[in-house]
């Protein structure tokens, strides 16, 4: 677990407040544990969501070129994706 250095200050509802206290609970944890880790997943969601990225002039040409190259045929892949679905 990494230390904890940082601290943050904030104000909500009393609604909030009970609503967060409640889940904590359910899920056994400490309200700061529960809220940092719901705040956490929502801020790599947020993240993980971006469509635009900078790149600069090599950095362009190595992803361009990625792209330009022709597809792998993986056979361990395309067993796997002929596979009938689990039901």
């Amino acid at each position: 677990m990494a230390e904890k250095a940082a601290r943050l200050n904030f104000r909500v509802s009393l609604a909030d407040d009970e609503l967060f206290r409640e889940a904590a609970a359910l899920s056994d944890e400490s309200l700061s544990d529960f809220i940092v880790e719901s705040t956490r997943e929502r801020a790599e969601r947020i993240l993980a969501d971006r469509t635009r990225f900078v790149l600069d002039g090599e950095q362009w040409e190595s992803f361009s070129a990625a792209l330009d190259r022709p597809a792998e045929v993986r056979p361990e892949l395309v067993e796997l994706f002929g596979r009938a679905r689990p039901e």
